[in-house]
């Protein structure tokens, strides 16, 4: 299972950690991913951190703000958000998938296996 939490309203500028808190697998195996989506809009992969090689990776959209981090005596995956804007907006989500490596957020085609509920994360202008 994956739990998302730490969503809310900040105002342009601010920042805002979310937290991914997982159970039922072992964190060391699996890459897990946030993924945001707005009203209107798709699905977009923001980051992505895979235990299994050390890899991370960032969409364009949010590299240089965001910072994904892993406790895994916490079973717990952060997104440290930044410099916050009105267009990061949405809601945010975790997932994972054992058989993924972090530059497959990349890619299209690629879908995590498991998924956890969002956070709302609203940013004023």
């Amino acid at each position: 299972q994956l739990q998302a939490s730490g969503g809310g309203l900040v105002q342009a500028g601010g920042s805002l950690r979310l937290s991914c808190r997982t159970s039922g697998f072992i964190l060391k195996d699996y890459a897990i991913g946030w993924f945001r989506q707005a009203p209107g809009k798709e699905r977009e992969g923001v980051a992505c951190i895979s235990h299994t090689d050390g890899s991370i990776y960032y969409s364009g959209s949010v590299r240089g703000r965001f910072t994904i981090s892993s406790d895994i005596a916490k079973n717990t995956v952060y997104l440290q958000m930044d410099n916050l804007k009105p267009e990061d907006t949405a809601v945010y989500y975790c997932a994972a998938d054992s058989s993924w490596i972090a530059t497959n957020m990349g890619y299209p085609g690629y879908e995590m296996g498991h998924w956890g509920k969002g956070t709302q994360v609203t940013v004023s202008s």
